[in-house]
């Protein structure tokens, strides 16, 4: 597929995805979902991809619905658009048995937030927000938003967010626990290198197995969840990964992982 609207770039062990229209802050039109679900597939299948970089070209992270792009479409299905367009993308991101980084350069809102959100670890600059504006034009929270608030952030806080388009800043973002890391613009780009280097390094199978645990853990019971461990763990155990540990721990080394 050709990329219009997204960028691709590997580098090392590393696809940094750059979602590509800055004149309406990266916002999507269908062009973009389609090429984002593509560029997931492809990541998924690269071996040599151990971890992923997720951001927005320009000033904003991605300002969610292109509304712009629809305006002359006549009697939309908005469910529709969610099981064709959106749904699969986030699916594929917590699917994803790697981890992906969200490099939150700037504002992140609606479906834009949804992304975010979805990302399994958050640096933002200081300057950048999240702000679920659904509610602004008479909608709800789709793409997984009101999924991760409810998993994130105390009721009250997820009701006022979903209800009243409250932004929240990177800061409070922070402190209410929706992200990892709030840096200013200079070390945006050095910090999400630092955090991409650690989980280049990292054993890749057992990262994986650990994002599909946190992922049951959160609508299974504490039985079925032991036993999902004991079965990771034996997959886990038998890894090339698991050897090489062993290996340096008792050799006083830090372990080269491969990621198998």
């Amino acid at each position: 597929m050709e990329l219009t609207c997204i960028l691709y770039e590997k580098i090392g062990s590393v696809g940094y995805i750059t979602l590509n229209r800055p004149d309406v802050f990266n916002a999507f039109n269908n062009e973009q979902s389609y090429e984002l679900q593509h560029v997931l597939k492809e990541v998924k299948k690269d071996s040599s991809v151990r971890v992923v970089v997720l951001t927005g070209a320009g000033k904003a992270f991605c300002s969610g619905q292109d509304l712009k792009a629809i305006a002359d479409s006549k009697n939309r299905s908005l469910s529709e658009s969610l099981y064709k367009r959106y749904n699969p993308i986030i699916r594929a991101m917590r699917d994803l048995p790697k981890p992906i980084i969200c490099k939150l350069n700037g504002v992140a809102a609606g479906a834009g937030a949804s992304l975010a959100l979805a990302c399994d670890f958050i640096v933002a600059q200081e300057k950048a927000s999240l702000i679920e504006v659904f509610i602004n034009v008479g909608l709800v929270p789709d793409s997984g938003s009101s999924y991760f608030l409810s998993k994130s952030i105390t009721p009250a806080r997820a009701f006022e967010m979903a209800t009243m388009a409250t932004k929240v800043t990177a800061q409070q973002a922070l402190e209410w626990g929706l992200i990892n890391r709030v840096v200013t613009e200079d070390l945006l780009d050095s910090t999400v290198n630092e955090v991409a280097t650690y989980y280049s390094n990292a054993p890749t199978k057992s990262i994986g197995m650990i994002k599909a645990m946190l992922n049951k853990a959160s609508y299974s019971d504490l039985e079925t969840m032991l036993q999902y461990e004991a079965y990771c763990q034996e997959i886990a155990g038998n890894s090339d990964d698991y050897q090489e540990g062993v290996s340096a721990f008792n050799e006083k080394r830090k372990a080269e992982f491969k990621g198998s």
